[in-house]
């Protein structure tokens, strides 16, 4: 059967050109790990650099590894970070459908049009599902490879199954550029003659990437580096075709270690899990980024970046071709200056359901514990354990009033608290101020340190050596009456 040429040229008319346009396009089968968000924030810079289009495709070929669910996560994921797409499954676009499975008539005519041009045959061999995916035979000995296109088409059409492998030649060499690797040639011996067409009809990934990202009009391939050994097989698709070549740019892996990539399987954070453990959906946008990019020129010493900005500064040559090692302390730092950024109000309303789970009494407001924390927190989740003293008073040694650098012993607290719950009692106002003058005016009377006498109000207030803030605030959000109620068991508690 004869295929319909004013089909490909319609097709080919549909294809957007004159600006950069670059796609992300992930399988939904689960979580987005921290290389494909890597990926994503790469493929959005580079078109919003270049006042191009950003285009996302959902590549569901493999329904085996499908996740439920697994797509509405790629849409909030994406949200949540800021990577508006121009063009997509849920916004529509010229080059629509975005989702593989209902691209499937595609793939046909155009392995046919392979096919027809010399580049593709077809395979009747029986093969486990795992040799279609990977190609892994012996081309030498496969007859399918040499069958005529007569007999091909008869077998075919008497309804045998088959698959559709990409022909490459035995002899010679294929060259391709990549953005950040340059120029690499592989010889044609060493690669395999590559499923394309699957039994059930459907694409592999391989194939139908290609084929979608030419119809698409993708000038920009971003993917991760473990995709270098199949790019001389694309070129030779595209070649096959006839169609131009897009700009590769192969990403080297992001690495939990100096031997390991980071895993799922292995413990290793996704995207969903470090928001879940408190950071911040813009520190670890700006600290993915730079895992395996730097800026370069005015910027090259700048760490915190706004999207913004990364999107005026980012440039494929400041890609590195060296792994990047995925430093959880390095990102918490990013964070913590991210927080300590913030508005005080923006910090409060973030923290605050923290701060609820530790703190439920309503009499204590969350603003005021927000400001204590702001400086003081590298992770949201960090909060809780930082307040459980509020609610309730920890069971506390008296020996925590013993603090040498402060010159604070047994003695000398107990004399502080019994004086101070009289200064206490007796002040008009209960705010920072007040409490703040009346405890450095009875430091100034003994003539001692003023931590002499806020270490053991602050020890007696809260029960904890470390506390977000110092005696004055926890004594202000505590309030007169709980403030002067744990300074009479601190006394109790030295006597």
């Amino acid at each position: 059967m004869a295929l319909d040429k004013q089909w490909f040229q319609d097709m080919e008319a549909r294809i957007p050109k004159g600006e950069v346009r670059t796609r992300f396009a992930p399988s939904p089968t689960g979580y987005m790990h921290v290389g494909n968000l890597r990926t994503a924030l790469y493929t959005y810079l580079i078109a919003r650099h270049a006042g191009g289009k950003f285009i996302l495709r959902i590549e569901d070929t493999d329904q085996q590894r499908q996740v439920e669910g697994a797509v509405e996560v790629i849409y909030k994921t994406m949200a949540q970070c800021h990577l508006e797409h121009d063009e997509g499954p849920d916004v529509g676009g010229p080059v629509a459908p975005y989702i593989q499975t209902e691209r499937r008539p595609y793939y046909k005519e155009y392995a046919e049009l392979l096919m027809e041009r010399g580049h593709a045959y077809r395979c009747f061999c029986e093969k486990t599902e795992s040799e279609e995916d990977s190609g892994d035979f012996d081309r030498g000995d496969d007859p399918c490879r040499s069958m005529s296109r007569e007999e091909s088409d008869r077998r075919a059409a008497a309804g045998e199954p088959y698959v559709i492998r990409q022909l490459i030649p035995h002899e010679g060499s294929t060259t391709f550029h990549d953005e950040i690797f340059g120029d690499i040639t592989v010889e044609n011996s060493t690669l395999d003659d590559q499923v394309l067409l699957k039994r059930d009809g459907l694409p592999t990934y391989n194939f139908a990437n290609v084929v979608d990202d030419h119809l698409m009009g993708i000038t920009h391939v971003v993917r991760g580096s473990e995709y270098l050994s199949s790019a001389p097989k694309y070129n030779l698709l595209y070649e096959g075709f006839g169609w131009e070549i897009p700009k590769y740019v192969h990403c080297s892996p992001v690495m939990r270690d100096a031997h390991n990539k980071m895993s799922k399987r292995h413990g290793d954070p996704s995207y969903e899990d470090l928001i879940a453990q408190g950071f911040l959906t813009d520190a670890v946008i700006n600290y993915v980024t730079l895992l395996g990019w730097s800026p370069r020129g005015e910027q090259a010493e700048q760490e915190i970046f706004s999207l913004k900005e990364l999107i005026d500064c980012f440039d494929i040559g400041g890609i590195s071709k060296s792994p990047a090692i995925f430093d959880i302390e390095k990102l918490k730092y990013f964070n913590s200056e991210y927080i300590r950024a913030m508005s005080p109000e923006a910090f409060a309303k973030i923290a605050e359901p923290y701060i609820r789970s530790a703190v439920k009494n309503p009499a204590y407001d969350a603003a005021a514990i927000a400001a204590l924390l702001q400086q003081r927190t590298e992770v949201l989740t960090d909060i809780p354990e930082k307040l459980d003293f509020f609610d309730s008073l920890p069971d506390y040694d008296k020996e925590l009033f013993i603090h040498k650098k402060s010159k604070s012993g047994l003695e000398s607290s107990k004399q502080a608290l019994e004086l101070m719950l009289q200064r206490f009692e007796a002040l008009e106002s209960w705010d920072d101020e007040s409490i703040m003058n009346a405890m450095l005016a009875l430091a100034q009377e003994l003539g001692v340190k003023n931590s002499v006498v806020m270490w053991p109000v602050r020890i007696a207030a809260a029960g904890k050596a470390v506390t977000p803030g110092g005696a004055v605030e926890i004594c202000r959000i505590l309030g007169r009456e709980e403030t002067l109620r744990r300074l009479k068991l601190g006394l109790e508690k030295l006597k």
